[in-house]
């Protein structure tokens, strides 16, 4: 759709609201009430001296634009882009730095994340310090000369670590650092970090975004339309796009992305509690929980908990006998979806990590991470209860 035709969406409108009226939701020449699904690899030029706005795929797609679009609007940004996995979103936004550039990350950062830092980054000569970023001063203290960047993720994953966005933000800038921030586990629902200053927010937009199990997919949204330019120009030079029929499957999936995480953050919290009321568990980490060190922080920066509480069992005996006893949730990678989520972090998402790196992070062996999807909160409790106490 050209930019002559694209509907603006209106201005002041809630967040709820704009999930539905976003500028592409009815299709301007057929009265369409969802965005065409453009499958087309090229565009024909009608004047050569006059091109149209989409010639190639990789550059542009209808279908991609719209999304695209979409989540700058939600996220409070000047330009989106949309990729064809959350580490390809990722993976993209690091693509800006150089070899000997040096970037300040959350220590207990997504696995998938450190592997791309640790062992690919690492051979361009691109270095790391993962610091604890809930403790300001160890982040000053990682400064360098060479230091581009401070990469965050709050909450964290999967011990849901809290990072004062405002505070890590404020003093990037006072140094003329580009600040990323993951976003995947509050979505622009809960928290909008451009708003605190952030100068690139990136998504796994399999998770909550779309919600359902079933499509792949990065965002990236930038703050400035200079950083949009460096990302727009590293989107189509690495080619990392998202496809027209994922494109439209993600923004299906975002239209019911408020009632989702509503639905499933007070379910969480009481699952939550639940959990911090039994004796055989011996850690519960959520930001809704009331000793929870970062709720304060978080409070001051979102506007809901969340839908994700990692606990541990103990061991990782007891953790495997949990995962292979529960019959509600699936067992598997991910999270973020309709139905719940367990995951065990040291065999799937954090695998990648060593186990020392890991244990120094929190992630022992008897975590797990527990993604609430819709079903009846009391059948989910009743559910783990009896795997956790089946002999």
């Amino acid at each position: 759709m050209s930019d002559a035709n694209r509907k603006k969406p209106e201005t002041g409108l809630k967040f709820e609201t704009k999930l539905l009226h976003f500028g592409d939701e009815i299709d301007q020449t057929t009265g369409a009430s969802s965005v065409p699904i453009y499958q087309a690899s090229t565009f024909h030029h009608f004047d050569i001296f006059n091109p149209p706005q989409h010639d190639y795929s990789r550059s542009g797609n209808p279908t991609r634009q719209a999304l695209e679009d979409y989540i700058a609007l939600l996220e409070g940004g000047v330009r989106g882009f949309a990729y064809s996995s959350g580490m390809a979103a990722i993976s993209s936004v690091f693509m800006m730095f150089s070899a000997g550039d040096h970037i300040i990350v959350t220590e207990d950062v997504y696995g998938g994340t450190y592997r791309l830092l640790t062992t690919i980054l690492s051979r361009m000569q691109i270095e790391t310090t993962f610091v604890d970023m809930t403790n300001i001063e160890e982040v000053k203290a990682a400064l360098k000369p060479n230091t581009k960047a401070v990469y965050m993720e709050t909450p964290s994953n999967p011990t849901l670590k809290i990072t004062d966005i405002a505070a890590v933000t404020s003093w990037s800038k006072e140094h003329q650092l580009i600040t990323i921030l993951d976003n995947t586990f509050m979505t622009p629902y809960y928290q909008r970090p451009i708003e605190f200053g952030v100068d690139i927010v990136v998504h796994s937009a399999t998770k909550f975004l779309g919600g359902h199990s079933d499509v792949l997919a990065g965002l990236a949204v930038a703050r400035t339309d200079e950083l949009g330019r460096q990302l727009k120009q590293l989107q189509n030079g690495l080619g990392t796009v998202l496809g027209a029929q994922e494109s439209w499957l993600l923004m299906r999936g975002m239209k019911t992305l408020g009632a989702r995480m509503a639905h499933s953050e007070q379910s969480t919290s009481k699952l939550a509690t639940w959990l911090k009321g039994r004796t055989d568990i011996t850690a519960v980490y959520y930001p809704g929980l009331e000793d929870h060190p970062g709720r304060e922080a978080h409070e001051r920066q979102s506007s809901g908990y969340g839908a994700v509480v990692s606990f541990d069992v103990g061991s990782g005996e007891r953790a495997k006998a949990v995962l292979n006893r529960v019959k509600l949730p699936i067992v598997a990678v991910s999270l973020g979806a309709v139905e719940s989520i367990l995951s065990y972090p040291t065999m799937m998402s954090h695998a990648a990590m060593p186990a020392e790196v890991r244990h120094e992070r929190g992630i022992t062996d008897g975590l797990l991470r527990f993604s609430v999807g819709l079903e009846d909160i009391d059948d989910l409790i009743a559910d783990l209860e009896q795997a956790l106490e089946a002999e």
